[in-house]
C-alpha cells in the first residue's frame, strides 16, 4: 500500500509538473505571438507615417486642382491604407533660429514659455554664448567654458554655431522639460527674424506681435481653413518641418518627423532632401 501511495503522490507531481510546463509554453507562445503582432503593426505603421511625408510635401505647391496646404502646424488628416494619418507642417522660416537670433529674440521666446526674466536672460545669453567664437561673457550673463567646468560638466562651451536644435540640451541652463517646449519653435534652418506667417504663438509672443490677433488675422487671410481644408499660400521657404502620425492598436502611435528641403523641379531626381529624420512609436 505505501509503494502504491508513493506511486500515486509521484504521478500527480508528474501531472502537476507537466501541467506548469505547458501553461508556461502556451503563455510564452501567446506572448510572442503578441510581440510579433505589435511588431508588425509598428513596422506597418512607420511606413504608413513615411507616405504621410511623402503626401504632405506633395500637398505644398498648388496645383490646377489643389490649392496648397498650410505651412503653419495646424493639422490635416489624410486616409491611406485603411489608416487614418494626423500631419503637421510647419515652415522653418516660422521658427527661431539658434544661430541668427538676436539676444532680445531668445529672450523673449524663453519668457513667453513662462521662463522669470532673469533667468531668460541668463540662458539666452549661454545660447549666444554657446555659439558665438569669443570666450567673453555677455554683459547680461551667459556662460563660457570655465562656466561649464565650474557646473562640473565635462565639456565647454562649444563655440560655434548649432549644428541641430539637439545641441541645445547641452547648453548650461538648459532642462529637459524646457527643451521639450522650445524644440518646435527653433531650428537651424531659418532666418534672422521669423516669418509671422508661418510662427506659433510663443514665437509671435517673442516677435512683440499680438499672437491671438495675429493668428486670428492669419486665419480670416487664407479662408479660416482648418482640419482637413486648403487654402493658397505662397511665399513660404521650401525647407519644413513635418510631423506625421499613425494610430496603432493598443493606444500607441507611429510617429515620423522630419525636416525636408524641397527640390525645385525634383532636382537630383528626388522631389525633397533629408536634413533630419526620427521616427518610433509613442503612446497617446
Amino acid at each position: 500500500m505505501r509503494v502504491r501511495g508513493a506511486a500515486l503522490v509521484l504521478v500527480l507531481w508528474v501531472v502537476a509538473l507537466l501541467t506548469t510546463v505547458i501553461a508556461a509554453f502556451a503563455l510564452t507562445a501567446r506572448v510572442e505571438h503578441l510581440q510579433g503582432r505589435v511588431t508588425g503593426d509598428l513596422a506597418g505603421g512607420e511606413q504608413v507615417a513615411h507616405a504621410g511625408i511623402d503626401y504632405a510635401l506633395s500637398r505644398m505647391r498648388a496645383t490646377p486642382t489643389q490649392p496648397s496646404w498650410h505651412a503653419d502646424g495646424r493639422p490635416y488628416r489624410w486616409q491611406f491604407d485603411g489608416h487614418v494619418v494626423e500631419l503637421r507642417v510647419v515652415d522653418e522660416s516660422g521658427k527661431v533660429d539658434l544661430n541668427k537670433a538676436d539676444l532680445n529674440l531668445l529672450q523673449g521666446l524663453l519668457r513667453a514659455l513662462g521662463m522669470a526674466p532673469d533667468k531668460a536672460t541668463r540662458l539666452a545669453g549661454a545660447i549666444v554664448d554657446w555659439r558665438d567664437a569669443d570666450s567673453l561673457l555677455q554683459a547680461s550673463g551667459g556662460a563660457e567654458t570655465a562656466d561649464y567646468q565650474a557646473a562640473g560638466l565635462p565639456y565647454g562651451a562649444r563655440n560655434t554655431p548649432f549644428d541641430s536644435i539637439s545641441e541645445l540640451q547641452r547648453v548650461l541652463g538648459m532642462e529637459p522639460a524646457l527643451f521639450a517646449q522650445l524644440a518646435p519653435l527653433v531650428t537651424v534652418y531659418g532666418s534672422d527674424r521669423p516669418s509671422a506667417r508661418f510662427a506659433a504663438a510663443p514665437v509671435l509672443t517673442a516677435m512683440g506681435l499680438d499672437a491671438a490677433l495675429t493668428i486670428a488675422q492669419r486665419e480670416r487671410a487664407d479662408g479660416g481653413a482648418g482640419m482637413g481644408e486648403t487654402s493658397p499660400m505662397g511665399g513660404d521657404s521650401g525647407t519644413y518641418s513635418v510631423e506625421s502620425k499613425v494610430q496603432l492598436v493598443a493606444e500607441r502611435q507611429a510617429v515620423t518627423r522630419a525636416v525636408v528641403r524641397l527640390n525645385p523641379g525634383g532636382m537630383a531626381g528626388a522631389p525633397y532632401t533629408v536634413l533630419q529624420w526620427e521616427q518610433g512609436a509613442m503612446s497617446r
